[in-house]
This record gives structure tokens, sequence and C-alpha cells, in this order.
């Protein structure tokens, strides 16, 4: 490669303003644009031998018009909005940005799972409002305050985030299901076991998904597996939105078949203004950012930091398609 590479960011926003991209800056000619809309995107990927894109959509048509194009680089794990297959005809390597986000993530899961089971906005909320001043007595409470010791946490999917969730689910004392497509080895801790997925919907106080979106399992979260949950039971979604039909879970939450939900994710991002969940009782919901701590965002462009230098060097690592 003749001269500096030319490196495009497409939506470098999504990384916050608080991080550094030197990493990537010193490898390149590097051009970062905030956001890049459909009809910017040609134009501004126009001559990038490297473009990085965490949202903004790369089609076959796109990238068969790019034909200075050399690598895609993802600033995510998921890869869902690169067109896999046109880019490995033309030989482009795609590179994700595996395990940095698992920390972040279980810690976001258990502090909704806490906020479902202990109130403590709600309650924080009630203080300020001057109920609590109000009272005859030392104390009061608005809700109940469920431990959630002794209670089965379900697990969907089972990999760097899912069992870093299983495991802080365990040592809150409770009892751990996981479900997996394919076997895994047993964790060195208990209660835990491995269950059918239909069962852990089942027996579960709080399900919480951990798998990729395919198409196999798009709205496999529906009204028929959502009605096999108890009624006292909740549902935490930090992975795919379209996992979840958005319209059961909704009818769940307002017929009251299940005690509540907390999604960070949903099928159109940003939420759009008539989605019934919005309106749904008992409906936490956060704007995707279960990933999002400093730290995290500054592990995954310390590897997607890694992924350029390594197709620099012609070895490209974390490839999502096949091609070397």
């Amino acid at each position: 490669m003749i001269g500096k590479p030319r490196i495009v960011v497409l939506d470098a926003f999504t990384m916050g303003q608080d991080v550094s991209w030197e990493l990537i800056e010193e490898q390149g000619d590097l051009v970062r644009y905030d956001r890049t809309a459909p009809e910017e995107l040609l134009e501004r990927a126009r001559g990038a031998q490297v473009l990085f894109t965490n949202k903004c959509v790369l089609s076959a048509e796109a990238i068969n018009a790019l034909p200075d194009l050399k690598c895609i680089c993802v600033l995510a794990t998921g890869y869902n909005v690169v067109d896999l297959a046109a880019a490995g005809v033309r030989g482009i390597p795609v590179c994700n940005v595996p395990g940095y986000s698992p920390r972040a993530v279980a810690q976001h899961v258990m502090a909704v799972v806490l906020e479902l089971f202990t109130h403590v906005s709600r309650h924080a909320r009630a203080v300020s409002e001057g109920r609590w001043s109000a009272q005859p007595d030392f104390c009061f409470w608005e809700d109940p305050i469920v431990e959630l010791a002794g209670k089965t946490f379900g697990v969907v999917g089972f990999g760097d985030i899912g069992s870093r969730v299983a495991m802080l689910a365990n040592a809150f004392g409770m009892n751990v299901l996981a479900y997996v497509p394919r076997p895994k080895p047993m964790p060195p801790y208990g209660p835990f076991d491995f269950a059918p997925l239909e069962a852990l919907f089942e027996e579960a106080d709080v399900v919480s998904l951990h798998c990729p979106l395919t198409a196999e399992n798009e709205n496999m979260v529906n009204a028929r597996l959502i009605g096999r949950m108890k009624k006292t039971a909740f549902l935490v979604n930090s992975a795919r939105g379209p996992l979840v039909d958005e319209a059961a879970l909704a009818a769940a939450l307002v017929s009251g078949a299940i005690a509540g939900a907390a999604l960070d994710v949903v099928r159109t991002e940003p939420i759009a203004p008539d989605n019934p969940l919005l309106s749904a009782p008992n409906c936490l919901i956060t704007p995707h950012v279960a990933w999002a701590s400093r730290e995290a965002r500054i592990r995954l462009l310390g590897i997607a930091a890694a992924n350029l230098r390594a197709f620099f060097a012609g070895a490209p690592q974390n490839v999502v398609n096949g091609v070397q």
C-alpha cells in the first residue's frame, strides 16, 4: 500500500467524546465523521482502504461501489450491519471486536435486576417528593422489596457476557439455569444447571437474554414463550431488540401475565415514539447503554486498533467472514 492509507470512521459519535482515537490515527490518514446518513455514505467512504462502522449499514451495493476498500472494521461485537457475503466475494475481511463489554453489560444487568426487585429509584423519588417526611413511622415502602437469594436466574446464551452475568447472579445466592444450543462445560460454582429453553422460561424468576441475533431466533421471545413464564417473573434484554416480539411483551405486561421487564435494546433504535413498550407498566427501558462504560469503550478502541494493525501486517484477526 503506497502512502498513508485512508481510514474513514463513519459513526465516531457512538464511541463518545471522552476516548482517544490515537492508536488508530497513528496508522494512517484518519477521517472521522460523527454520523453518516445513508445518502452520505458513498461520498464519505470513497477512496478509503479501511472503513470503521458501528451501526452504519454497509450493504452489498455500497461495498461493490467502493473499489478501493480493503478492510471493514466493526466497532462492536455484532456485525449484522455488514453484508458479509458481498465483502467475502471482494476478498475484504470484516473484523469485529469481541470481549470488550462483558464486565459492563453484566454490571448493567444486575443493576436493573436489583432495581426490579428492590425499587431503589422509586423509593428515593418518594423521599425527594416528601412522602417520607409525611409518614408517622420511621420507614415506609410503596412496593414489595424482594431478596434475590434463593430465586432462579435464567440465562439464554452462555458466552462471555452470559457466563459473567450468571456468575454475578450466583454470587447473590441465586440458582442459575442456562440455555445453550451446544454443550458447554459446567462452571465451577453452584447451584447451576443447563436447561432446555422452554423449561428455563417456566422455572426462572428472571430471564436474561445474551445470545446473538440470527435469522432463526428473531422474535424468539414470542407470546407462546412469554406465556410459559411465571406471573412473578421478569424479562431482561441487553442483547438485541429483535429477539423479542415487542407487541407480545407489551400485551403480557399490560395483562399482568409477567411482573415486569428491563430492556436496553429495542427493535428500532432510537426507540420509536409509538413503541407499545413505552406505555407498558413495569417496563424499564434504557437507551442501549449496557455496553458503554468508559472502560469498555477504551477496550473496544484498543482491540479495534489491534485489528487494524494486524490487517496491515497481513494477518487479519477477529475476522468474521473467513477472509484472510
